[in-house]
């Protein structure tokens, strides 16, 4: 299991208690002018699936600071059905990564299809909007939770050196 160092007021709570999964029929007003996913929905759809788990754990304001990753793989078209799953991958002392999976649902067969995967930092605020401790750490309970925490990481120290170079 991986351990944090940081003490917890509260505690710790498993990926699965904040975890969402949301599902929307594209409609009209979901699709650009070239008849697909207009992208910004589809980003907005992604920061509050995020923002929703991160709140779920620590109970708390979040803000979102950073999205990592956002690639387009695939359309989503009018009256596809849209699936977003949404988790913790690391909770570190003020800030939480949440990965966003979304999927295009078929109809016939229930095979979900890949359109987008992201990761997003998500930031605990007090009432005055300023950044506190967690109160609750992440217990890590499997392999697959184990190497996305190990991930989370290596994307921890990939956006500080950005940071340093001015990205």
């Amino acid at each position: 299991m991986v351990e944090d160092n940081i003490k917890r007021e509260l505690g710790y709570k498993t990926v699965e208690d904040s975890k969402v999964e949301r599902y929307k029929v594209m409609m009209h007003e979901d699709i650009n002018g070239y008849g697909r996913l207009f992208g910004g929905n589809l980003m907005l759809m992604i920061d509050e699936a995020a923002g929703i788990v991160a709140t779920r754990h620590c109970a708390h304001t979040v803000t979102t600071a950073a999205v990592d990753n956002l690639q387009f793989k695939k359309p989503a078209f009018l009256m596809d059905i849209v699936v977003i799953e949404a988790y913790l991958t690391y909770v570190g002392r003020t800030s939480m990564e949440v990965r966003v999976d979304t999927y295009v649902e078929d109809r016939k067969t229930g095979l979900r299809h890949v359109i987008n995967r992201a990761y997003l930092t998500e930031v605990c605020l007090d009432d005055n909007e300023k950044p506190i401790t967690i109160p609750y750490g992440l217990k890590i309970e499997t392999e697959c939770q184990k190497a996305e925490w190990e991930g989370a990481l290596k994307r921890i120290d990939m956006r500080k050196k950005r940071r340093a170079e001015g990205f």
